[in-house]
């Protein structure tokens, strides 16, 4: 098998790697081309892809994104290499992993000082040769939900108390709506914008969403879910939409209508609206390392679902300047304050 490195997206063709995302059995969101095309117009985000061909048959991609929070030399003490549910690798054949992750190291090592693989599936097949190339595995939990059950079963799943917060948000008035273009979406990142204030952890520029509506209606993965307290925004919930997944992205709510219970309300109006449109899994996107007490893994299980260990990897590429950035991002949140 003679394989070819190519790591020019122009020389990659779209509609090839659209398809091969597509049908591969771990296919997912974020390792397509629409993914790549919002990253490519969001501020301080710098999308890497590596493709790799036999003959002119695509077996294997990799898309990254290397994210900073500033420009100049504090965006370089602040990037960070993320693969989210990469890289995608045809019949899990080590030789061609071993071509793509070879050739991302030579391309990331001068331009972000960690990379994190994030699954969405389990990556055990893959996990002896990354460990070699110098990627860590750690444990780390998620919570998927199982839509192919009835609508009776994922009910009862759902915790007691939870289910009477659902009842009450319905009997408090709360509306549920699905939304999917601009003006939505700026009236969103606004509450967003102030929930990642307070809480002091980065968000990504409003340029990355609005990437995501522009995109053609068939391609956007990009649905807002929101819960109306009369005309008011009480909670939210962006998710992306692909395959048979939706994947719970960004979510937060209005503290003012916190008694009306939107947060408890949207996860359950999404099952709902999932199952109806033909997904069968809705992924919650993440639950914390097991052992160490996570309030919002908590809240996720009273939905039900099953808790999963898929774990994730990472490599420094940057020792030194790894320890700079903890530092720097401890500066930056006392400045958030």
């Amino acid at each position: 098998m003679v394989l070819r490195i190519v790591s020019d997206p122009k020389a990659i063709d779209r509609k090839q790697w659209e398809r091969f995302v597509y049908d591969h059995p771990q296919g997912n969101v974020f390792q397509t081309p629409q993914m790549y095309t919002a990253y490519s117009a969001t501020k301080n985000y710098q999308p890497i892809v590596v493709a790799c061909y036999e003959k002119d048959a695509l077996v294997g991609i990799l898309l990254a994104v290397v994210q900073k929070e500033y420009k100049g030399i504090l965006g370089k003490l602040s990037a960070r290499s993320i693969i989210w549910g990469g890289p995608l690798v045809r019949d899990d054949d080590i030789s061609i992993l071993e071509e793509l992750m070879n050739e991302y190291d030579r391309t990331i090592k001068k331009q972000a000082i960690v990379t994190q693989i994030r699954n969405i599936f389990s990556l055990e097949w893959a996990k002896d040769q990354l460990q070699k190339l110098g990627y860590e595995y750690e444990d780390h939990l998620n919570i998927l939900v199982n839509l192919e059950k009835s609508e009776e079963e994922l009910w009862k799943e759902v915790h007691a108390n939870r289910r009477n917060k659902i009842n009450r948000a319905r009997k408090n008035g709360l509306q549920f709506r699905l939304f999917n273009d601009e003006q939505s979406l700026r009236q969103v990142y606004s509450v967003l914008k102030d929930i990642y204030r307070r809480t002091q952890m980065p968000l990504p520029d409003l340029s990355l969403f609005l990437n995501l509506v522009a995109l053609p209606e068939k391609e956007s993965p990009l649905r807002l879910f929101i819960a109306y307290n009369k005309e008011n925004i009480a909670g939210i919930m962006l998710a992306l939409c692909y395959r048979e997944r939706v994947f719970e992205w960004y979510v937060g709510g209005e503290q003012r209508y916190f008694n009306k219970y939107p947060n408890d309300m949207i996860p359950w109006e999404v099952f709902l609206w999932g199952k109806s449109h033909g997904y069968k899994v809705f992924d919650f996107g993440g639950a914390g390392k097991p052992g160490i007490p996570y309030g919002v893994r908590e809240f996720k299980l009273k939905f039900g679902g099953d808790l999963v260990n898929l774990g994730r990897f990472q490599k420094t590429h940057k020792p030194l300047t790894m320890n700079v950035a903890k530092l720097g991002f401890r500066l930056w949140q006392l400045l958030k304050k």
